[in-house]
């Protein structure tokens, strides 16, 4: 969807109402508009209803302009607060509460108008996004341009006008699931949760496997062997399976003209990545990796506090997972068959590290030891430190030799510092016999408290964020549908595998320096 937009805000808020409309997939564009935009300033109210293209109206002048429209009464204005923005799309997955800051007009309006968003003042509804169809606009009842920082009320924008203006009737993917171990139970329950999708199939080489992914989806087709599922009539599907197959099973799926989603590591070498991405866009599919550490909640942490500028520049980061125990005995361990040690966590990390920080790397170090858990071909500790074109180290350290645990997280900045402490859960309970039960939890199974130190040495617990259930799916309906970019596209996972893939290139020279091939 194109969008023209007509501003005379100062630049620092032009440039904030470019990337608003940018992160929902709009196309900005001066010729031959789908939708105009306009931001009005305060006391401005001056509209022209002369184009027949739609309008969307937004900005601090939103309240004058509201006044001069035909059905719409201002009965006050509130002080400004959190406001609970309420949508009612058609599309379920935006029904979640937006939270914003603003002053809310309490509108009375005809039922020449429909009503996309309400706000709740007083325990009453009030309208915040509205439709007037005989002028063919879009009224956004938002003054606040800091609202406009809101990834969710983006993608709001883009649906609303879109079930509006194209009344798409919106098919759900076929989905069908190639592997179900603890992941594919996770896919299971997104898949279900989400509007866009309906899982219909299920492949496993293990017929129990199948019989529990029926348990929770109900009537689906099982499969037991893989390439009956790609080329039964589905449209979407979700690998899972060890990632040196990842290759193979990807690639025929797309040219199968199949949508993919696969599990971390995209693959084990940047060409077969690469190879990944230029047949999804020969057949104009989607292809994306399963990067849910991007929604762990003290990564998202991290990730405002450094938007938000509160330590300044970071020049030094280290992110840490592990403790001192044997690894796991399946597939994970298995050098050939998950590529190491370095490519096993570092799918997580190091994909969190470039998503930080970016990937202006100028070369990779790497070490690796093997000196106790000789059952297994992986490695029992690995150090991977990314060197910066502008002088940032980033370290990243897995290890099943820790005895001793480093924060999972040590960032500074020039302003100050961010420690991620690990978290030491355990669910008490009764045994049968009703004496106490502790069940402990590793510590990568449970989010970082995150401290935030300033300058002054004084530091603050932080409020951990949290993610929508499902976001990655969710953004994935969305991509498909709307055309709103993902937070995670084949790109930024290519880049997390030429990394990884120069790291253990580095360990292999002894932690000689290699240039990643970005």
């Amino acid at each position: 969807m194109k969008i023209h937009i007509t501003s005379k805000a100062e630049f620092e808020t032009e440039n904030l109402i470019n990337k608003f409309f940018a992160r929902a997939g709009f196309d900005l564009a001066d010729i031959d508009p789908d939708v105009e935009a306009q931001y009005l300033l305060a006391g401005e109210s001056v509209v022209s209803t002369k184009s027949s293209v739609p309008k969307l109206i937004f900005g601090p002048g939103v309240f004058e302009f509201l006044k001069d429209l035909p059905g719409v009464e201002i009965e006050d204005l509130t002080p400004v607060h959190e406001i609970r923005l309420r949508p009612n799309l058609h599309n379920s997955s935006h029904n979640e509460d937006i939270y914003l800051t603003d002053q809310l007009a309490i509108l009375k309006i005809s039922k020449d108008y429909e009503i996309a968003a309400t706000a709740n003042y007083h325990l009453k509804d009030f309208p915040m996004a509205i439709y007037f169809k005989k002028l063919n606009m879009f009224v956004l009842n938002i003054s606040n341009s800091e609202n406009l920082r809101s990834d969710r009320l983006a993608r709001f924008t883009k649906v609303w006008l879109s079930e509006t203006l194209e009344k798409k009737q919106q098919t759900p993917l076929k989905v069908g699931l190639l592997a179900y171990g603890a992941i594919g139970h996770e896919h299971n329950r997104a898949v279900s949760n989400v509007g866009g999708f309906e899982l219909v199939a299920v492949c496993d080489s293990n017929p129990a496997r199948i019989e529990v992914a029926k348990s929770l989806a109900g009537s689906i087709e099982g499969y037991e062997d893989a390439n009956q599922l790609l080329d039964s009539e589905i449209d979407l599907v979700v690998i899972s399976t060890p990632p040196n197959s990842h290759f193979t099973w990807a690639k025929q799926a797309l040219e199968k003209n199949k949508h993919v989603v696969l599990e971390k590591p995209m693959a084990l070498t940047v060409s077969e990545c690469d190879e990944l991405i230029k047949v999804a866009e020969e057949k104009n599919k989607t292809l994306v990796v399963y990067q849910n550490r991007r929604w762990d909640p003290d990564f998202l942490t991290i990730r405002k506090i450094l938007d938000e500028d509160k330590i300044g520049e970071v020049f030094h980061a280290e992110i840490f997972v592990g403790g001192y125990g044997h690894p796991c005995n399946y597939w994970h361990s298995d050098e050939a068959v998950s590529g190491g040690a370095i490519f096993d966590w570092g799918s997580h990390f190091l994909d969190q590290a470039l998503s930080l920080f970016g990937k202006e790397i100028k070369f990779v170090t790497a070490n690796e030891h093997k000196v106790n858990w000789l059952d297994v071909t992986n490695s029992d500790h690995a150090r991977i430190t990314l060197t910066y074109q502008n002088g940032l180290e980033v370290e990243f350290i897995h290890s099943d030799l820790a005895a001793a645990l480093k924060p999972k997280y040590y960032l500074l900045g020039t302003k100050g510092a961010i420690v991620g402490e690990w978290r030491e859960e355990k669910v008490v309970a009764r045994n049968e016999i009703g004496t106490l039960s502790e069940d402990r939890f590793a510590p990568a199974d449970s989010p970082a408290s995150i401290k935030l130190f300033d300058k002054n040495g004084s530091v603050t617990w932080v409020k951990p964020e949290q993610a929508l259930a499902f976001q990655f799916h969710r953004e994935l309906e969305d991509w498909i549908f709307q055309g709103i970019p993902m937070t995670v596209n084949a790109e930024s996972s290519r880049n997390v595998v030429a990394v990884m893939q120069a790291a253990a290139r580095s360990a292999a020279a002894g932690g000689l320096p290699v240039s990643p091939l970005l």
